[in-house]
């Protein structure tokens, strides 16, 4: 123990001396817009992100964000890790997903119990970790922990990781106790699936796990993490472990469509106030197109305004030590997942103005509102049923 206190004492010292600003850091990631949106087509090409931009990422100091400074992170607002996803996404969508799948697992790592915190951070505090929380592992307990199988889809970035949190039921699935648990990269193989319409370069491929022993200390049970009182709140005590996991992760997958939206408007501003098309009519005096990039930046500046607002919110809640109110989080959930729908309208009528230009903008778009956490009608279907004085229906808030 004493070791262990030492480290992280060390740890802590070298965090406070070397952490960027967050304007700092917001700025490293518009740096990279240009230089992203040359590699776009080459990541899409490829079906991954190259290791060479994982690593500007990496030294930028990115996937420190939401890490604890007790092991080496900065321990910032969430709505600073907005701001670079954002700006990773301008200039490409599938680098921007990547970063938010990836940089926000350290902030669950903090509400494990500490000992995986260790396990992943003690040799290397710039280790990354993947996820696929897709309930389709299964966990039968053993002495001290869990033997454990399973075959998961869609682990975006997997390949640039060396651990993996895989959603899973213990015992029977009838009973719903679902747990994430924390595998290191010689207990998962990765199976090469990802052929997809959109976020080509992700490289969310499949994960598979044949009867591994996890300790119970690297399983995470996720109804503690939905009650507030996860075993890392005891030693990772600031106010940001204690905002809702459930929204912290979901802002992570609707971030990057706000930032593909504002690189679709952006490209549009540039190609259509110069574009005349096969009719010899300009864009630049088409109705339609005028009022679509009108609508694209209200709306841009909109959900940003909200994404902040929200965020804004929950962080007084916190630092109080008090929970966000249920009817709060259900609104936040419900603006969170309606990002992505949003943004593939405005971008369709965008793309209706110029053709065929801009599609793997669109793409990404398409495929990113696929994902669990942007299915706006399911949450935005139980957060009206409470206003309608029923119920709240979703145990995740």
């Amino acid at each position: 123990t004493r070791v262990g206190t030492h480290l992280e004492i060390t740890m802590t010292a070298q965090a406070l001396a070397t952490s960027p600003t967050q304007d700092e850091l917001i700025q490293r990631a518009r740096n990279m817009i240009p230089d992203l949106r040359e590699l776009a087509a080459t990541h899409a090409n490829n079906r991954r992100i190259s290791a060479e931009v994982i690593e500007k990422m990496n030294q930028a100091g990115f996937f420190r964000v939401l890490q604890p400074k007790r092991w080496g992170g900065y321990e910032m607002d969430p709505s600073v890790f907005a701001e670079i996803q954002i700006a990773l996404a301008e200039g490409d969508v599938a680098t921007a997903w990547i970063y938010g799948v990836v940089g926000v697992h350290p902030f669950q790592l903090a509400l494990f119990d500490d000992r995986a915190a260790r396990d992943v951070w003690q040799q290397n505090d710039a280790t990354l970790i993947a996820s696929t929380y897709m309930p389709t592992g299964r966990a039968t307990p053993a002495e001290g922990g869990f033997r454990f199988s399973g075959k998961w889809k869609f682990s975006s970035g997997c390949e640039h990781c060396q651990w993996i949190l895989l959603g899973g039921l213990v015992g029977d699935p009838a009973d719903g106790d679902y747990r994430t648990f924390l595998l290191p990269s010689s207990d998962f193989q990765i199976d090469d699936t990802w052929h997809a319409m959109g976020l080509k370069g992700t490289g969310s491929q499949d994960i598979v796990v044949k009867d591994v022993f996890v300790p119970d200390y690297r399983v995470h049970n996720m109804a503690d993490a939905y009650g507030g009182e996860s075993p890392g709140n005891k030693v990772n005590s600031a106010w940001l472990y204690k905002l809702s996991f459930p929204l912290v992760f979901g802002r992570a997958v609707t971030n990057a469509c706000i930032g593909g939206l504002q690189a679709m408007l952006d490209a549009f501003l540039d190609y259509g106030a110069k574009r005349v098309g096969t009719t010899g009519a300009k864009t630049a005096n088409d109705p339609d197109a005028q009022l679509a990039c009108a609508e694209a930046l209200c709306a841009l500046d909109e959900m940003k305004a909200t994404l902040h607002r929200n965020y804004s919110v929950m962080f007084d809640y916190a630092k109080r030590g008090e929970e966000t109110p249920l009817a709060l989080r259900l609104q936040y959930k419900y603006q969170s997942a309606a990002v992505a729908d949003r943004c593939i309208d405005i971008a369709a009528k965008l793309f209706r103005c110029v053709g065929g230009t801009f599609g793997r903008l669109y793409q990404d778009l398409l495929a990113a509102r696929q994902h669990v956490s942007n299915q706006s009608q399911v949450s935005g279907r139980n957060f009206g049923s409470t206003l309608l004085g029923l119920d709240n229906n979703d145990s995740q808030i």
